[in-house]
């Protein structure tokens, strides 16, 4: 398969949503790309789907030598495979939270780990991956989550300072709600707590409220397009306007000015 631009993509849980919609939008600016899925189904269109499970080195390092095996180059990672969880952070066990890391962070270190030295030897490279306006801010009731997405702005960070000595950059997108059915790929609480089921309905609510008027995920895929073809990448894009918003708030207003919106936001009592 070649491409106008030559140049070939990894997309990492590209099945749905945000995903697919990256997996798409890179083959229709001339990438040769590889989405990945734990199970493959209906495939995008021009996308070249591949099983691969983030959370196995082995099956992470098949994929990545059957991709260069094909193209003989990786130019572009976006590191997007994840899943999500919602309740009171003492509902979840360790080893579900451990689960929760070693998809979302681990799963991301190992796909850049196994494209790395592909990279180098090319001298050259763009590794993206989707954080969440909840690496900058609290999350009451997916505290897990925020952790790990915290986790991974500073992975990034400190990554794009180490490579790019071999002119490879690494950029996070920071989206904030996204219509996508991430919700219904999360882990269930271990063990469900009464003290919790107000506030975990009452959140559940507010989020039943927000999906239907939050950004389509072509929103954010736009943004790795641009953070993927800057001449100058930056470090962090934030997606959509209530995530730059957010983002704003957070930098720039008092801590107890963002504590009282936040709660109040969230619908917490003061």
């Amino acid at each position: 398969m070649s491409t106008s631009s030559g140049k070939t993509a990894i997309v990492t849980g590209a099945s749905s949503g945000i995903g697919r919609a990256t997996a798409e939008a890179l083959v229709r600016s001339g990438y040769t790309v590889f989405g990945t899925s734990r199970k493959i189904g209906e495939s995008a269109t021009q996308v070249s789907m591949r099983t691969c499970d983030v959370t196995n080195g082995d099956s992470v390092s098949a994929l990545v030598s059957s991709v260069l095996a094909q193209t003989g180059r990786i130019d572009l990672l976006v590191n997007n495979a994840g899943i999500g969880l919602i309740g009171g952070s003492e509902e979840f066990s360790i080893p579900q939270v451990q689960a929760l890391f070693d998809v979302n962070l681990f799963g991301v270190i190992r796909m850049t780990n196994a494209v790395l030295p592909s990279m180098r030897e090319s001298g050259q490279g763009r590794i993206i991956n989707i954080g969440s306006i909840l690496g900058l801010i609290p999350a009451p009731y997916s505290s897990h989550y925020s952790a790990v997405k915290h986790a991974l702005e500073g992975y990034s960070e400190s990554l794009d300072h180490e490579v790019r000595a071999f002119n490879i950059r690494v950029s996070v997108i920071e989206p904030a709600f996204v219509r996508t059915v991430f919700d219904q790929n999360g882990i269930e609480p271990e063990r469900l707590l009464r003290e919790y089921d107000q506030a975990r309905a009452e959140f559940k609510a507010l989020l039943a409220d927000v999906m239907p008027k939050a950004d389509l995920p072509e929103v954010v895929a736009a943004v790795v397009l641009k953070a993927a073809s800057d001449a100058h990448p930056k470090r962090r894009y934030t997606a959509g306007k209530t995530a730059r918003q957010i983002s704003m708030l957070r930098r720039f207003a008092p801590a107890g000015m963002f504590d009282k919106s936040l709660r109040k936001e969230l619908r917490l009592p003061a």
